[in-house]
């Protein structure tokens, strides 16, 4: 991965810091209540550079690292776990498949549109019936001498009707199992697909969740990304990654959560509130701890898959744990519709189930340590 300066790191937090202030936090409640983030965030996130952080400089990125990554999607997540996730997806799992393994004309002409922001990106693996097991994946395709034809359906998309670009997998044949998988680069208005009602979520509203449909979507053959039968590898691979990210998306809400509770216990001192503080100080030093601790392993190209799935584990479930505790040393305030603590609540309760839920954490952790 990339190498970032401390001096380029401290730069891109403040750039994000200052968005979160300016832009994330008035606009915060608006997007919980309406499950719209406003166009203009995405223009001025554009603007601040940040949706090229992780994308080389010969293409119009940044050249950042996840160890800038994190403290960003943290300090975003603070404000909006809605925008914080956008820019999670389109980095983690839509630009960087693209970047590690499209060919040097796809780089070349899709790398740019999506580091300017220009373009949004999108990643489609779950299905209806699919989510954790991505090696059962329903949906076909069918190589003819043009190109390819897929079809099928993909559930729980963040980004798809949006996004100008999808990173979509599909298999050959369901016999194959994870050998008939590939990976595909679906462009917005590829005729056959289409896209389903936006999908009302208990948090992280503001972030669009639909499905697609694909009835015969043709797709040209430079549209295969990496070789047939690769796809799954790509898949495992952006999630890995992607799992930093999320970590630290959920850490920013833990984080929130955790500032929240020490406001509301300073307006009522007591005991309990006060331990209650210190066990949520403790869960997000050990959260911020594991993020940083992934992040810098995948930096330093080490396996980091462990440290990602830990990360992803322990700050997704501290963000739980944090939240309610939260609404209890609230009190009635806590639970009102609108409340600041209520919205933490539903968002953070989002994140043991996104990009691996915490059963899958725990079954690739285990078997790890262990063995199968």
């Amino acid at each position: 991965m990339p190498a970032t300066s401390a001096e380029e790191r401290d730069r891109w937090i403040a750039v994000a810091e200052r968005f979160a202030r300016e832009v994330l936090a008035p606009s915060a409640e608006e997007a919980d209540r309406t499950d719209r983030l406003p166009g203009s965030v995405r223009s001025a996130l554009a603007e601040t550079g940040l949706m090229g952080l992780t994308m080389p400089r010969e293409l119009g990125g940044a050249g950042a690292g996840a160890r800038t990554l994190a403290p960003v999607l943290e300090t975003l997540a603070r404000e909006s776990a809605a925008a914080a996730t956008l820019l999670s997806v389109h980095l983690s799992v839509a630009s960087t498949p693209i970047v590690q393994h499209g060919t040097p004309e796809q780089r070349r002409s899709l790398v740019p549109r999506l580091a300017s922001g220009e373009w949004l990106g999108a990643f489609a693996l779950s299905e209806p019936s699919v989510g954790s097991d991505a090696g059962a994946l329903a949906t076909r395709y069918r190589r003819t001498g043009s190109g390819f034809v897929l079809s099928g359906s993909k559930m729980f998309i963040t980004s798809a009707a949006s996004a100008e670009l999808t990173v979509l997998f599909a298999t050959r044949d369901p016999a194959l199992g994870h050998r008939g998988i590939s990976a595909f680069v679906v462009p917005k208005g590829t005729p056959g697909v289409s896209v389903g009602p936006r999908l009302d979520k208990l948090g992280i509203r503001g972030s669009e969740t639909v499905e697609l449909v694909l009835d015969g979507a043709e797709l040209s053959l430079d549209s295969l990304l990496g070789t047939e039968g690769e796809g799954l590898a790509i898949a495992l691979e952006g999630l890995a990654g992607g799992r930093v990210g999320i970590a630290a998306c959920a850490l920013g809400v833990a984080r929130a959560a955790f500032e929240e509770m020490r406001r509301s216990a300073r307006r009522e001192p007591a005991d309990w509130k006060r331990a209650a503080v210190a066990r949520a100080f403790t869960d997000v030093e050990a959260a911020a701890a594991l993020v940083a601790r992934a992040a810098e392993l995948r930096d330093r190209d080490e396996p980091f898959v462990d440290a990602a799935s830990a990360a992803k584990l322990f700050a997704s479930g501290a963000a739980v744990r944090i939240a309610l505790a939260g609404i209890d040393v609230a009190g009635p305030d806590g639970v009102r519709a609108g409340a600041r603590s209520e919205r933490l609540l539903r968002d953070a309760r989002v994140f043991p189930i996104v990009e691996g839920t915490t059963e899958i954490q725990e079954m690739i952790l285990g078997r790890d340590l262990v063995g199968r």
